[in-house]
């Protein structure tokens, strides 16, 4: 069931994502492995790295009337231990690589800390 519903929201991805996703494939951030539309207990993250234990989200119009519900779900991902980004959808469409900067820089962040193997 959860591979169906991960299919049929894929099939939904925002161009946001989807150029996102482009970059982070394929172990192309410092060699990390990334999932796109990964379950985690009753939700899904629109990316997921299982060696940092981060997820990736991108906030586009649709999270603005919905800031309770990611307000919880956020909460339950952090109880579960996944640390969170969030970018905003514009940010992701017009400057990528101030996103791909902060990726790097928390995953180096976590590396020197001892957080990330």
């Amino acid at each position: 069931m959860a591979q169906n519903i991960c299919a049929s929201t894929a099939a939904r991805s925002t161009l946001s994502e989807v150029l996102l996703w482009k970059e982070l494939k394929g172990k192309q951030m410092m060699g990390y492995d990334f999932h796109r539309q990964k379950p985690i207990d009753r939700y899904i993250v629109d990316f997921y790295c299982p060696l940092l234990n981060l997820a990736i989200e991108v906030d586009g119009t649709s999270h603005a009337f919905r800031e309770r519900q990611d307000r919880q779900r956020e909460e339950r991902l952090r109880e579960l231990g996944v640390r969170i980004l969030r970018f905003d959808d514009l940010d992701v469409k017009f400057q990528m690589e101030k996103v791909l900067c902060t990726i790097r820089e928390w995953i180096q962040r976590g590396e020197s800390e001892g957080e990330c193997p």
